[in-house]
Protein backbone atom coordinates (compact mmCIF):
# COMPACT_ATOMS: atom_id res chain seq x y z
CA UNK A 1 0.00 0.00 0.00
CA UNK A 2 1.48 3.12 -1.14
CA UNK A 3 1.97 6.02 1.47
CA UNK A 4 -0.24 8.98 1.34
CA UNK A 5 1.82 12.09 -0.22
CA UNK A 6 1.99 14.58 2.58
CA UNK A 7 2.83 17.26 0.32
CA UNK A 8 -0.16 16.79 -1.59
CA UNK A 9 -2.33 16.51 1.39
CA UNK A 10 -1.31 19.46 3.10
CA UNK A 11 -1.93 21.42 0.30
CA UNK A 12 -5.47 19.91 -0.95
CA UNK A 13 -6.32 20.38 2.91
CA UNK A 14 -4.88 24.41 2.18
CA UNK A 15 -7.46 24.80 -0.59
CA UNK A 16 -10.30 23.29 1.21
CA UNK A 17 -9.54 25.49 4.04
CA UNK A 18 -9.47 28.34 1.50
CA UNK A 19 -13.13 26.68 -0.17
CA UNK A 20 -14.79 26.72 2.84
CA UNK A 21 -14.07 30.64 3.66
CA UNK A 22 -15.12 31.00 -0.10
CA UNK A 23 -18.23 29.92 1.33
CA UNK A 24 -19.03 31.99 3.89
CA UNK A 25 -20.80 34.34 3.10
CA UNK A 26 -19.97 36.11 6.86
CA UNK A 27 -16.79 35.67 6.37
CA UNK A 28 -16.20 37.49 3.00
CA UNK A 29 -19.19 40.46 4.02
CA UNK A 30 -16.22 40.87 7.16
CA UNK A 31 -13.11 41.33 4.72
CA UNK A 32 -15.50 43.67 2.38
CA UNK A 33 -16.21 45.87 6.10
CA UNK A 34 -12.83 45.44 6.95
CA UNK A 35 -11.34 47.10 3.42
CA UNK A 36 -13.96 49.62 4.51
CA UNK A 37 -12.89 50.66 7.33
CA UNK A 38 -9.44 50.85 6.70
CA UNK A 39 -9.94 52.89 3.79
CA UNK A 40 -11.80 55.40 6.03
CA UNK A 41 -9.53 55.30 8.67
CA UNK A 42 -6.61 56.54 5.85
CA UNK A 43 -8.57 58.87 4.17
CA UNK A 44 -9.83 60.49 7.52
CA UNK A 45 -6.05 60.93 8.62
CA UNK A 46 -6.45 58.30 11.09
CA UNK A 47 -3.73 55.39 11.59
CA UNK A 48 -3.47 51.48 11.09
CA UNK A 49 -2.62 49.38 14.70
CA UNK A 50 -1.93 45.79 14.74
CA UNK A 51 -0.69 43.16 17.08
CA UNK A 52 -0.67 39.44 17.33
CA UNK A 53 1.52 36.72 19.01
CA UNK A 54 4.06 34.27 17.07
CA UNK A 55 2.93 34.07 13.69
CA UNK A 56 0.28 36.32 14.01
CA UNK A 57 3.30 39.15 15.06
CA UNK A 58 4.50 38.25 12.14
CA UNK A 59 1.15 39.17 9.96
CA UNK A 60 0.89 42.05 12.25
CA UNK A 61 4.05 43.31 11.40
CA UNK A 62 3.77 42.23 7.37
CA UNK A 63 0.32 44.36 7.15
CA UNK A 64 2.03 47.24 8.55
CA UNK A 65 5.02 47.73 6.76
CA UNK A 66 3.26 46.83 3.16
CA UNK A 67 1.46 50.68 4.00
CA UNK A 68 4.57 52.64 4.56
CA UNK A 69 6.56 50.48 2.31
CA UNK A 70 4.40 49.92 -0.98
CA UNK A 71 2.26 47.13 -2.04
CA UNK A 72 2.69 46.58 -5.64
CA UNK A 73 3.33 50.49 -7.42
CA UNK A 74 4.49 53.81 -5.96
CA UNK A 75 2.59 55.75 -3.36
CA UNK A 76 2.42 58.08 -0.80
CA UNK A 77 3.52 56.26 2.43
CA UNK A 78 0.20 55.62 5.12
CA UNK A 79 0.11 55.53 8.63
CA UNK A 80 0.69 52.15 10.20
CA UNK A 81 1.87 50.75 13.21
CA UNK A 82 2.74 47.31 14.20
CA UNK A 83 3.30 46.35 18.31
CA UNK A 84 5.88 44.39 17.63
CA UNK A 85 9.05 46.83 19.28
CA UNK A 86 11.18 44.26 21.56
CA UNK A 87 12.05 46.67 24.15
CA UNK A 88 8.51 47.58 23.95
CA UNK A 89 7.20 44.37 24.48
CA UNK A 90 9.81 43.34 27.22
CA UNK A 91 9.05 46.67 29.44
CA UNK A 92 5.40 46.11 29.18
CA UNK A 93 5.66 42.29 30.10
CA UNK A 94 8.23 42.97 32.66
CA UNK A 95 6.29 45.93 34.58
CA UNK A 96 2.72 44.75 33.80
CA UNK A 97 2.35 41.24 32.65
CA UNK A 98 2.52 40.04 29.42
CA UNK A 99 -1.36 40.49 29.04
CA UNK A 100 -1.21 43.87 28.88
CA UNK A 101 1.30 43.51 26.34
CA UNK A 102 -0.96 45.33 23.09
CA UNK A 103 -3.46 47.57 25.21
CA UNK A 104 -0.75 49.25 26.79
CA UNK A 105 0.19 50.39 23.31
CA UNK A 106 -3.60 50.67 22.22
CA UNK A 107 -3.71 53.52 25.17
CA UNK A 108 -0.51 55.16 24.17
CA UNK A 109 -1.27 55.40 20.36
CA UNK A 110 -4.88 54.62 19.82
CA UNK A 111 -7.17 57.81 19.45
CA UNK A 112 -10.76 57.84 18.00
CA UNK A 113 -10.28 57.67 14.04
CA UNK A 114 -7.97 54.88 14.11
CA UNK A 115 -8.00 51.28 13.52
CA UNK A 116 -7.10 47.98 15.38
CA UNK A 117 -6.37 45.23 13.52
CA UNK A 118 -6.12 42.23 16.17
CA UNK A 119 -4.97 38.35 14.57
CA UNK A 120 -5.19 35.40 16.62
CA UNK A 121 -5.91 31.94 15.55
CA UNK A 122 -7.60 31.06 18.75
CA UNK A 123 -9.48 34.02 19.45
CA UNK A 124 -8.61 33.57 23.23
CA UNK A 125 -5.05 35.08 23.79
CA UNK A 126 -5.96 37.10 26.47
CA UNK A 127 -3.34 40.55 25.30
CA UNK A 128 -5.47 39.92 22.21
CA UNK A 129 -8.71 40.48 24.27
CA UNK A 130 -7.41 43.50 26.69
CA UNK A 131 -6.21 45.17 23.52
CA UNK A 132 -9.60 44.88 21.71
CA UNK A 133 -11.45 46.13 25.29
CA UNK A 134 -8.93 49.09 25.70
CA UNK A 135 -9.84 50.08 22.12
CA UNK A 136 -13.62 49.74 22.78
CA UNK A 137 -12.69 52.04 25.80
CA UNK A 138 -11.38 54.19 23.96
CA UNK A 139 -13.41 54.94 20.57
CA UNK A 140 -10.82 52.80 18.22
CA UNK A 141 -12.73 50.83 15.78
CA UNK A 142 -11.19 47.05 15.22
CA UNK A 143 -11.25 44.34 12.80
CA UNK A 144 -10.63 40.42 14.81
CA UNK A 145 -8.86 38.03 12.33
CA UNK A 146 -9.43 34.84 14.29
CA UNK A 147 -9.71 31.16 13.78
CA UNK A 148 -11.02 28.60 16.44
CA UNK A 149 -13.96 29.90 16.24
CA UNK A 150 -13.66 33.29 16.82
CA UNK A 151 -13.14 33.23 20.92
CA UNK A 152 -14.15 35.74 23.02
CA UNK A 153 -12.59 38.24 20.51
CA UNK A 154 -15.67 37.77 18.10
CA UNK A 155 -17.71 39.89 20.24
CA UNK A 156 -15.43 42.41 21.22
CA UNK A 157 -13.99 43.15 17.61
CA UNK A 158 -16.41 45.58 15.85
CA UNK A 159 -15.61 43.31 12.70
CA UNK A 160 -14.96 39.67 13.10
CA UNK A 161 -13.78 38.05 10.63
CA UNK A 162 -13.32 34.28 11.61
CA UNK A 163 -11.99 31.87 9.01
CA UNK A 164 -13.84 27.94 9.16
CA UNK A 165 -13.10 24.60 8.97
CA UNK A 166 -9.16 24.79 10.13
CA UNK A 167 -8.23 23.38 13.07
CA UNK A 168 -4.96 24.13 12.76
CA UNK A 169 -2.89 27.50 13.40
CA UNK A 170 -0.63 27.16 10.12
CA UNK A 171 -3.74 26.83 7.99
CA UNK A 172 -5.67 29.81 9.83
CA UNK A 173 -2.63 31.89 9.23
CA UNK A 174 -2.53 30.84 5.58
CA UNK A 175 -5.75 32.44 5.21
CA UNK A 176 -5.17 35.17 7.21
CA UNK A 177 -2.53 36.71 5.04
CA UNK A 178 -4.23 36.28 2.25
CA UNK A 179 -6.92 38.55 4.05
CA UNK A 180 -4.53 41.18 4.83
CA UNK A 181 -3.28 41.19 1.29
CA UNK A 182 -6.70 41.42 -0.37
CA UNK A 183 -7.63 44.25 2.52
CA UNK A 184 -4.72 46.54 1.37
CA UNK A 185 -5.32 45.77 -2.49
CA UNK A 186 -8.79 47.06 -2.41
CA UNK A 187 -7.49 50.18 -0.22
CA UNK A 188 -5.31 50.14 -2.86
CA UNK A 189 -7.58 50.31 -5.66
CA UNK A 190 -9.87 52.96 -3.78
CA UNK A 191 -7.16 55.41 -2.55
CA UNK A 192 -4.99 55.50 -6.40
CA UNK A 193 -6.84 53.81 -8.84
CA UNK A 194 -3.83 54.83 -11.03
CA UNK A 195 -1.56 51.93 -9.80
CA UNK A 196 -4.13 49.35 -10.99
CA UNK A 197 -4.47 50.71 -14.08
CA UNK A 198 -7.23 53.19 -14.21
CA UNK A 199 -5.01 56.40 -14.69
CA UNK A 200 -2.00 57.34 -16.68
CA UNK A 201 0.12 56.33 -14.51
CA UNK A 202 -1.24 52.66 -14.18
CA UNK A 203 1.20 49.80 -13.66
CA UNK A 204 1.69 47.55 -16.70
CA UNK A 205 0.16 43.78 -16.19
CA UNK A 206 3.55 41.41 -15.05
CA UNK A 207 4.59 38.52 -17.59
Amino acid sequence: MTAPDPIRAALEEARATLEAFLEDTEALAGVAAFADAAAETLEGGGKLLSCGNGGSMCDAMHFAEEWTGRFRSNRPPLSAISFSDPSHLTCITNDYGYEEVFARQVEAHGRPGDLLVAISTSGRSQNILRALERARERGVRSVGLLGGGGGAARELADIAIVVPHARTSDRIQEVHIKVLHIVIEAVERRLFPHNYGHGPEGSPPIG
